[in-house]
């Protein structure tokens, strides 16, 4: 027989590592169909303006940020794997709602709800009331983005604790960012797909073989997860190197209710309050980089969605790097003996400069338009490693019993930063697109006084431009504000989470 120190531990861990690495995938899939094809199909079909997909994009995130609230207590209620699993047959169910929205709007609007999908894009051909066509068709978006962003709540709280259960402390930010970046190849696999399923089989196929990649995965999901001490495939070897923290939270295990941290006593520690001020600072530069890329190639250099799918691709392909998020503070505890909250927070210091580099996208775009794609790739995947140490400081000073709660109020905070980022990018744009647009020098509002009140045509301008006008869109000028605004956000945050939380300290 073998001495069970000869006996190598089994590496069941990643198994579960590459299946939470899928279903962000899969989250950020679902996210992105609506952002790739706006401008292309949505636009013409339903008459949206910026403000329109501003007000979609923002209550999404409200919307989100609310359920995360929830979620991660939910989550904590009912264990990683029950709760897993309704949350994403939730978001999957929300993703394909959105294909439906054309034919409930012709139904709306002139009770002929028994269509097929190009049946009712020639029901709305034929509607003369725009006006109603926008309230209706935004309001259907915004109820299926509702269900999207319930079940989509539940992904985080939920990774995050399954990778506190499966990982020691040394390791989570590695195993966080492994998991989380699949949400650049989510990212990365978005305009590579759907642009050309939407252009060969409608915008709404897009959206329903999209959602249903969820479904597959909860196949997977029931079959292979438990947790580590009840796994036949996780031997003891690896369960001692899965729970050697185990000394830091001596009353988890025992399930002492009384003992474990309510919702509201979460809110009594500085650690949460660091992680809120965190999440609320930064969440919403990543949603602008996702929601808004596809519609900044378009605005600004008039790239259709096929056409952004390769500078799209770029951008999230240097993202990728972001797993150097999850090593690096490896390398600082395991080399320099600093402790894992020490070591996260030297690491996010380090990220946070990269994305004062997107105060230039703008002025040099000028140039190229590769300048920005490669600057906006970086933020992101500065973002990204960011993201997967941020969540780890939670996992590091927290007890397992309230990982999923704390995470979850820290979403909701993330949450509303991104709904004031995305509401007030959709205001800015349009406003900026009217007010500071010049046309042969004169300003646009200047010379048509009615687009004060009335909706300018989305293709005035290029019209125009055609004819021999020199434009200068003003929309540029919008996007330079923002692209500001994304650059100083971690730095801002990082300076105040070190205040609130100069030093490692165990929440017990």
């Amino acid at each position: 027989m073998k001495n069970e120190t000869s006996i190598k531990p089994s590496n069941f861990r990643w198994t579960i590592c590459s299946l939470l690495f899928v279903a962000t995938t899969i989250n950020y899939l679902d996210r992105q169909v609506l952002s790739l094809t706006w401008k292309d199909y949505l636009v013409p079909e339903f008459h949206w303006n910026n403000n329109d997909y501003g007000n979609i994009t923002a209550l999404f995130s409200i919307f989100y940020a609310v359920s995360m609230l929830f979620a991660g207590r939910f989550i904590d209620k009912m264990g990683t794997k029950k709760g897993f699993l309704y949350a994403i047959a939730i978001w999957s169910i929300g993703a394909c709602l959105h294909a439906f929205c054309g034919i409930a709007t012709s139904g709306m609007i002139t009770g002929n709800w028994f269509v097929n999908f190009a049946e009712a894009k020639e029901i709305l051909e034929k509607v003369n009331n725009v006006s109603l066509i926008i309230s209706t068709s935004v309001t259907l978006f915004i109820f299926a983005r509702l269900i999207l962003a319930i079940g989509e709540a539940g992904n985080f709280p939920g990774a995050i604790k399954a990778t506190a259960e499966y990982f020691p402390k040394k390791d989570r930010a590695f195993a966080t960012s492994i998991f989380n970046a699949g949400a650049t190849v989510g990212a990365l696999a978005a305009p590579l797909t759907i642009p050309f399923i939407a252009k060969s089989m409608g915008w709404e196929m897009a959206f329903i073989i999209i959602g249903a990649l969820g479904f597959i995965w909860m196949g997977f999901w029931v079959f292979i997860y438990q947790k580590p001490e009840e796994h036949a495939k996780v031997n003891e070897q690896e369960l001692k190197y899965i729970q050697q923290d185990t000394e830091d939270y001596p009353t988890d295990s025992t399930d002492n209710v009384e003992k474990k941290l309510s919702f509201w006593d979460c809110f009594k520690y500085k650690q949460t309050w660091a992680f809120i001020f965190g999440k609320f600072m930064t969440d919403g530069v990543w949603w602008f980089y996702l929601f808004w890329t596809p519609a900044y190639l378009s605005s600004v250099y008039k790239m259709d969605s096929t056409e952004s799918a390769l500078p799209l691709f770029v951008l999230y392909m240097i993202t990728l790097l972001s797993i150097i998020g999850g090593w690096l503070p490896k390398y600082f505890v395991d080399k320099l003996q600093m402790n894992p909250y020490a070591g996260r927070m030297r690491s996010m210091l380090i990220f946070a400069f990269f994305p004062l580099l997107a105060i230039l996208a703008q002025p040099l775009g000028a140039t190229s338009s590769w300048i920005p794609v490669i600057i906006i790739g970086i933020a992101g995947a500065a973002h990204q490693a960011w993201s997967a140490n941020i969540f780890s400081t939670v996992g590091d000073m927290f007890p397992k019993s309230a990982i999923a709660t704390v995470v979850g109020i820290g979403g909701m905070a993330g949450g509303i930063g991104s709904f004031l980022i995305n509401k007030s990018s959709g205001l800015l744009f349009d406003y900026s697109h009217k007010a500071w647009t010049t046309i042969d020098g004169i300003p646009l509002l200047e010379k048509y006084p009615e687009f004060e009140t009335e909706r300018m045509p989305e293709d005035f301008l290029t019209n125009l431009e055609k004819s021999g006008a020199i434009i200068v869109d003003g929309i540029n000028q919008g996007y330079m504000i923002i692209f500001s605004v994304c650059a100083i956000a971690y730095l801002t945050a990082w300076i105040v989470m070190k205040l609130l939380v100069p030093k490692y300290k165990v929440i017990k």
